[in-house]
């Protein structure tokens, strides 16, 4: 397929810019009332997309199976189309603090260093990248605090924005990982850090009091509770540099009313590299290169999934990461198996999935890799129909966005 085919119209006020907020109101004794916003991850709106009918529930419906409009599926509602011994297959992957800010030596010039990955812990060596590029060389150094105790060199150009870092800070590598990680933030994507987008404000003239004009937003600002958000709630291993976004919309309660139900959960590990945003520059799909990233799957998680597999019962990858390394690592005979390395897999239509039959997703950017996996696993037609259905209902899009299920019926 080509690269235009993934292309539509998406408002600029479709991006979510945090986690999904619901309203609560309690009523007390006498007859006032307060209103609550709380964040619930969970409910977030969901649509359930079945492939093989080709139809799409938007709603929660009522006792004679019709459609309660208003009444919007969410996230959580996703537990009820699973049974006793399907299984969810989830990323654990954990974020960390990857966004970094610095001073150049003696300009004084504001850099932003984002850390990629460790490359060598006894010399504090790390991939990076910084903006502006043109303004970082070979020798310069950059410091991290008002101390002048966190200071980098900048040792080797690895791209025109990536650069490798020897961090000069003299002490034990746990203390040098928590002092480093305390300086920095959330890696938030950048189109919710940098968003702006037009807003009517009123501009009266002389010849029109009602008229409007059109300003921007100022960027959204960084918050201290947005590393938590940015983070799922079954978090363990240390290596991604952006989120899992499906998983983000699972909470506890959630995962409990699955243990109730008796759906079981493997964990797999893919440390999502910012490769998922790069833009796509050619129209020609399969020529196209993915970059690499680090995943590992158990034994622990091949015995859980190829069990029910065996046994008949549904297997869901939650999210696009989920779908990559369980497509890297899925043999001929349609089963799971160790794996341990990298992956640089890019799945867009046509492709035939080998393990999972269904599959929870976001609604992603334009012409996005995340889009295509999910285009292949649903189907380009009913996946873009969709997108379409969210864009004109005032869904909301992105990592902190609502979701869908993909089940095979």
């Amino acid at each position: 397929m080509k690269l235009s085919q993934f292309n539509f119209n998406l408002p600029d006020d479709a991006v979510a810019l945090y986690p999904h907020v619901s309203e609560h109101t309690i009523t007390h004794s006498d007859g006032t009332k307060q209103t609550f916003h709380i964040t619930r991850r969970d409910e977030a709106r969901m649509m359930v997309l079945h492939r093989k009918s080709g139809t799409i529930d938007m709603y929660n419906k009522d006792v004679k199976g019709e459609a309660k409009e208003e009444d919007y599926l969410k996230f959580k509602d996703a537990v009820n189309y699973f049974d006793e011994g399907d299984v969810m297959v989830l990323n654990d992957t954990k974020v960390f603090p990857a966004r970094l800010y610095g001073t150049k030596e003696k300009t004084d010039a504001k850099i932003e260093v984002f850390l990629l990955r460790e490359l060598n812990a006894d010399m504090r060596l790390w991939d990076v990248l910084v903006e502006p590029a043109r303004k970082i060389r070979i020798g310069n150094k950059l410091f991290f605090d008002d101390t002048g105790t966190m200071v980098a060199e900048v040792i080797d150009n690895t791209t025109s924005r990536g650069r490798t870092l020897r961090f000069l800070y003299d002490c034990p590598h746990d203390e040098f990982k928590r002092e480093l990680y305390a300086l920095g933030e959330a890696p938030l994507p950048h189109y919710i850090i940098d968003h702006a987008h037009a807003e009517a404000v009123p501009a009266p003239t002389a010849t029109d009091p009602n008229a409007t004009k059109n300003v921007m937003v100022p960027d959204r600002p960084y918050r201290e509770e947005d590393l938590e958000d940015f983070q799922t709630v079954y978090a363990k291993n240390e290596g991604a540099v952006t989120a899992p976004a499906t998983g983000l919309h699972i909470s506890r309660e959630m995962l409990k009313m699955m243990e109730i139900k008796g759906i079981n959960v493997a964990y797999i590990t893919l440390h999502c590299g910012l490769g998922n945003f790069n833009r796509i520059e050619v129209e020609d799909l399969t020529k196209h290169k993915m970059e690499s990233e680090q995943m590992f799957v158990s034994k622990e998680a091949c015995d859980i999934v190829n069990k029910a597999k065996e046994e008949g019962h549904h297997i869901c990858v939650v999210g696009t990461s989920v779908a990559k390394a369980t497509e890297t690592a899925v043999g001929t005979d349609n089963l799971l198996k160790e794996y341990e390395g990298w992956t640089n897999k890019f799945i867009f239509p046509p492709y035939e999935f080998g393990l999972a039959d269904s599959m929870m997703g976001n609604f992603y950017h334009p012409m996005s890799t995340l889009m295509m996996s999910e285009c292949a696993f649903g189907g380009y037609d009913l996946v873009m129909k969709a997108y379409n259905l969210a864009v004109e209902n005032g869904y909301k899009f992105g990592c902190f966005g609502d979701g869908m299920l993909i089940l095979d019926d």
